[in-house]
């Protein structure tokens, strides 16, 4: 048996290291904090056991004896017990005691380090907590003591002489105290000091101030936990560093309706040029498993979407063939994404219309000569395309190997959709079961991104005008629409 002592980082999913999420998944019992990031348990395994154990200042807390009795009934039962903790589990994060305890129980432990909120929200700030020529020292302080001391511990003159960067976790609430320490000790009163709220996250906000007007500014700002507090030279440098709040999407919340199994890219994407992303995954696509007619004689394949070409591949699967039975067919792929799906199946479309909607596919196959086509969509696809072939003359056979149903939303995911300012929408049925699942109407607050023209005919059935549609109509399009949109 052996316990894990886990540093999750300071939040950014991204920071999370590749041994953290190696234990995290296989893990039978996790006991985590406050502060670690909203994903970190994401790659835990259904039947894991996850137990809370924070502790907020004025709010809910689980008394460390607690923790440890947990601990160490956990890792005695013979479970792989992983203690998840934000940042790093000896910063400041009672990590020592915890190891101490399982020391002294005769139960073997292991220690995995994390990015600590103190070396990373001050660079996700553009704050250098060394610089050359400025500060060759840093000092991590604690900005809240163990309220039962009798006195301080800290020795408040010498970290006023002291020769380089402070860095101070969680002290919003004694920012007065803190800097009239200093002022006291003989730090200058118009050091520069920076307080970085949300470090390495999309809501992330630095308030620039100096030690003489730092609680008022902070006040006035309305700072809160958590929060970072950088008192030297170096905290003036977000001025001409500041990267992570420069991003075009910074403190823009977006809710992203796609499925699940394909939101990912989107989302990703968003989270990169610094929105805060909702998950809030109205549909979710179910195999139809049907069968594949017969391809020979077909002059032309039509794929209408990703899923869809996994869905034609799974079914040449199960019917014993590959990517060979497309051999001598020309393949059309209903824009880039079902494009990029096709070749991870090793088949390179023939036919990619510039716009990627069912008029768009229509448009690039007018010079081709058809005569048998087979459409592969969703059994509730639109009509357009094969409407269009048959008035040419082609036999069409439409292949619905998929079907778009509901995902289940439970009310705080409504709630935070809701509260977003843009709900994206990449399809009809995205705006069908969103409406649904928030009881008959696309939610009022927040503005409206649509996919493509059919996605905006979805809302305006529903009584809204989308504030958006993406040209062209891809995920890609959605984002640099989103951007454009400020």
């Amino acid at each position: 048996m052996t316990a894990y002592l886990v540093g999750a980082g300071p939040g950014d999913r991204g920071l999370l290291t590749l041994r953290a999420a190696e234990l995290i998944a296989r893990a039978d019992v996790i006991l985590y904090d406050l502060l670690i990031g909203a994903d970190a348990l994401s790659g835990a395994r259904a039947d894991a056991e996850l137990i809370y154990v924070g502790k907020q200042g004025g709010g809910e807390q689980v008394p460390q004896d607690a923790t440890n009795t947990l601990l160490l009934e956990h890792a005695r039962s013979g479970r792989t017990v992983v203690r998840l903790k934000g940042g790093d589990p000896f910063v400041f994060g009672r990590g020592g005691e915890e190891a101490l305890a399982l020391r002294a129980a005769g139960i073997p432990f292991e220690v995995v380090p994390g990015i600590t909120a103190g070396l990373a929200a001050p660079a996700y700030a553009g704050l250098p907590v060394t610089q050359r020529e400025m500060s060759s020292a840093v000092a991590f302080v604690t900005g809240h003591e163990n309220p039962a001391k009798p006195e301080t511990a800290l020795d408040w003159p010498a970290l006023a002489r002291f020769p380089g960067t402070l860095v101070f976790y969680m002290g919003v609430g004694s920012l007065e105290r803190i800097a009239t320490r200093l002022v006291e000790g003989g730090r200058s009163a118009d050091e520069p000091v920076a307080i970085v709220e949300r470090g390495t996250l999309p809501g992330q906000r630095t308030t620039l101030a100096t030690l003489a007007t730092v609680a008022k500014r902070a006040a006035e700002a309305g700072v809160r936990a958590p929060a970072i507090t950088v008192v030297g030279a170096v905290a003036a440098l977000p001025e001409q560093l500041a990267w992570l709040e420069a991003r075009p999407l910074h403190g823009t919340r977006v809710a992203v309706t796609r499925a699940r199994a394909q939101a990912g890219p989107l989302a990703a994407r968003l989270r990169e040029l610094g929105a805060e992303v909702v998950e809030a995954p109205a549909i979710r696509t179910r195999s139809l498993r049907a069968e594949l007619p017969r391809l020979t004689g077909s002059d032309l394949i039509v794929v209408s979407s990703p899923n869809g070409a996994h869905e034609l591949f799974a079914a040449l699967e199960r019917s014993g063939r590959d990517a060979r039975a497309l051999a001598g067919h020309r393949v059309a792929a209903l824009g880039p994404g079902t494009a990029r799906a096709l070749r991870e199946h090793g088949v390179i479309a023939d036919v990619v219309p510039a716009r990627a909607v069912a008029e768009g596919m229509i448009e690039a196959l007018e010079a081709l000569p058809i005569a048998r086509a087979l459409i592969v969509r969703a059994r509730e696809g639109r009509d357009a395309l094969p409407d269009a072939l048959r008035e040419r003359g082609v036999e069409v056979v439409v292949l619905a190997l998929y079907e778009t149903v509901a995902e289940r939303l439970d009310a705080g995911t409504l709630a935070a959709a809701a509260a977003a300012d843009w709900i994206t929408f990449t399809s009809a049925s995205t705006v069908r079961f969103l409406a649904e699942a928030a009881g008959g109407a696309v939610p009022e607050g927040p503005r409206l991104a649509s996919i493509g023209p059919a996605t905006s005919a979805a809302l305006r059935e529903h009584g809204r005008e989308p504030d958006l549609e993406a040209d062209p109509h891809t995920p890609d399009g959605l984002v640099d629409a989103l951007v454009n949109a400020g």
